[in-house]
């Protein structure tokens, strides 16, 4: 390992390579706006990520042609580019990205990563984002960290000797901050109760980040010994860990400890999780495997979409031909849950967007992707209740959804479910 400038070291990226740049709230952005800095290196880079956070400056329209994203998960700084530009989406389960790495499909020239610095025996830490991070610096010629003295320690498959990076980059700043549970409404409320009501104690949970996900932790304060076992985590967890609720006593696979891929929240959440051994930060390989999953009981899957068709297909991400983000764990955990002793997948959505258009549709937008199939859908919750899809025929399913649709929608719903069914309609229980 040596010890550069940022300059230094990213100057022996070799012109048209891949690389792979480590995500989530550990985006190395200063060696990212670095590299932006010194675009006239190199004639083109092909950088390769799921979701970034903070400021991507490679990322910009006026590196549009230089920098070319191959995004395995599309977030806000590269949804730009990927849509308008020369970047792409691969649409791909996060359980399997690491193969990509792996078997040689998009093996990576350079991987840049962000690291807690060296304990004393020389071992760095990929902090709040393992996920697949640890199977791209295993795949490297060449792995580029940014040494950032507020990264959290965490325990698990994140570390890695110095021996394992070729150039060290000393360079300290605050990670990204998310803070979703200062933002939840009445609806989302409603919606996190609902779906608390379809929990029993001793489960185990997978819930990502945003207001809905932090409303069902919310709502979860009165339950016991949950566990959890989730690709990712914001603040709910570190509360429900707090107040007794999370004890991991009852999980199969790593039983008192919190399972996650990465994390993202507030600076109290990455203190909290520094050197804390009760998390278990995995590659995404391991925790998003449905053989994984399923090993534990009653795991209860909270996942959301963007819109959902009357027989339940689920388009989560992209709005009509435009990506939006990706296919991401959803399916990993939709399907572990279903095969988990009493386990419960759930899509739990809003009845409508901010501007009042429906999520639960006759048809998806044209160009929409299909990530969760309407073989896998079982409970759908909005604001308006729960439905359980499993079993249902067509016009079963399009009944339940629309009894759960925004009540200023459910006439134009009800007639799509007569024109597309015809004679065939019946009342549900008939």
């Amino acid at each position: 390992m040596q010890k550069l400038t940022a300059v230094e070291a990213l100057a022996s990226i070799p012109n048209r390579s891949r690389v792979f740049v480590q995500g989530s709230a550990a985006s190395p952005t200063y060696l990212l706006n670095q590299m932006a800095a010194m675009a006239d290196h190199w004639e083109q880079l092909e950088l390769v990520s799921i979701s970034l956070l903070g400021d991507v400056a490679p990322a910009r329209p006026e590196f549009m042609h230089k920098f070319i994203f191959n995004s395995l998960f599309v977030s806000t700084p590269v949804r730009q580019t990927v849509n308008e530009g020369p970047s792409d989406y691969i649409p791909i389960f996060l359980s399997e990205i690491h193969k990509l790495f792996e078997r040689g499909f998009l093996k990576p020239d350079v991987a840049i990563i962000q690291v807690s610095p060296p304990d004393q025996h020389g071992y760095c830490s990929l902090g709040v984002s393992v996920d697949i991070a640890r199977s791209a610096v295993r795949a490297a010629r060449i792995v580029i960290a940014q040494c950032n003295a507020k990264m959290p320690r965490t325990h698990g498959d994140g570390l890695i000797h110095t021996s394992e990076i070729h150039y060290l980059v000393e360079a300290e700043q605050e990670l990204p901050v998310v803070d979703y549970g200062s933002k939840i409404t009445g609806l989302e409320r409603t919606i996190g109760k609902h779906c608390a009501s379809l929990i029993e104690d001793r489960s185990t949970i997978q819930a990502g980040i945003g207001t809905i996900p932090d409303a069902v932790l919310e709502a979860l304060s009165g339950h016991k010994d949950l566990g959890v076992h989730t690709e990712m985590f914001s603040d709910g967890v570190m509360k429900l860990i707090e107040k007794g609720v999370v004890t991991n006593k009852f999980k199969k696979k790593y039983k008192g400890r919190t399972v996650t891929s990465f994390a993202i929240g507030t600076r109290k959440l990455y203190d909290f999780i520094d050197d804390n051994p009760q998390f278990a930060f995995l590659e995404a390989g391991y925790v998003n495997d449905e053989r994984t999953i399923r090993a534990n009981p009653r795991v209860v899957a909270i996942n959301s979409a963007i819109e959902i068709d009357i027989t339940g297909q689920v388009c989560s991400d992209s709005i009509g031909k435009m990506q939006y983000s990706g296919v991401g764990g959803q399916m990993d955990f939709i399907r572990g849950a279903s095969f988990s002793e009493e386990g419960k997948p759930i899509i739990a959505i809003p009845s409508v967007t901010n501007k009042g258009i429906s999520r639960i549709v006759p048809v998806l937008k044209e160009g929409a992707g299909v990530v969760t199939t309407r073989a896998h859908v079982h409970y759908v919750v909005t604001e308006y209740g729960v439905v359980n899809l499993f079993g249902k025929n067509l016009q079963q399913r399009a009944e339940a959804l629309c009894s759960i649709a925004h009540p200023d929608h459910r006439e134009s719903i009800d007639r799509a479910i007569h024109e597309r069914f015809g004679s065939k309609y019946f009342s549900l229980g008939e």
